[in-house]
């Protein structure tokens, strides 16, 4: 059962790369504006330049940063489609071990084991979430019970197209 309809797999990458350097790009954004507010000398002026001047610094890197590891994490999703032949939240949880573990590659084996676990871990709980919330609300849209009419004259009258009941075609009564 597909939850939502997603972009086919090479398209998926290009779209999650573009989503996720936006997310960050806007929260780094926020953030760098915050701090460069909170680190500015006093005066009104000097607090304004050095906040716009922490987002023009820093806002992009924080974008690319997320586009990397957003690029990455489809790219691995969509190898972990194409090879186990189903999209489950499995694949999302792998993805985003493996995905912690390539980008702290450089950093060497116990670092790449940590962020392995880390981003195990941090998907697991975003698809739990997700799992959640898909079966609560689908409790909320469920059919109550058939009421019975009490009066048949209550009821509306039958389609058009359906034949009348009686004796249909092949003489059984409807």
């Amino acid at each position: 059962m597909e939850e939502y309809a997603r972009e086919p797999c090479p398209w998926r990458i290009v779209d999650d790369c573009g989503g996720a350097f936006t997310m960050g790009a806007i929260g780094g954004g926020i953030f760098q504006s915050i701090k460069g507010f909170r680190n500015a000398p006093v005066g009104v002026g000097h607090r304004f330049h050095s906040s716009i001047s922490a987002v023009k610094l820093r806002g992009p890197q924080i974008g690319g940063s997320f586009a990397v590891w957003g690029g990455l994490f489809s790219t691995i999703d969509c190898g972990l489609v194409k090879i186990r032949g189903k999209e489950d939240p499995w694949n999302s949880i792998s993805s985003g071990a493996l995905t912690g573990a390539v980008l702290a590659a450089r950093s060497g084996p116990v670092a790449m084991v940590g962020s392995a676990v880390m981003g195990g871990v941090l998907l697991a709980l975003i698809e739990g979430v997700g799992i959640m919330l898909t079966r609560f609300t689908s409790t909320q849209f469920q059919n109550g019970p058939p009421q019975l009419v009490e009066d048949p004259a209550q009821l509306p009258p039958p389609p058009a197209n359906l034949p009348a009941a009686g004796f249909g075609a092949y003489g059984q009564y409807q």
